[in-house]
């Protein structure tokens, strides 16, 4: 009986261990997408700041 119940445990600690390693994965799959939708900005941002240092350098 009580090796059923340290059985029992020890399958619920195993469950338990992937589900955190599960979330971890997912956090960082969230960090992936937010990076990818962000990284078009990013660059679009990047892309006026040199616009406009070209036309500072044009007009000076």
């Amino acid at each position: 009986m009580l090796l059923l119940l340290l059985l029992l445990l020890l399958l619920l600690l195993l469950l338990l261990q992937q589900l955190l390693l599960l979330l971890q994965l997912l956090r960082l799959l969230l960090l992936l997408l937010l990076l990818l939708l962000l990284l078009p900005l990013l660059l679009v941002l990047l892309l006026l700041l040199l616009l406009l240092l070209l036309m500072q350098l044009l007009f000076l």
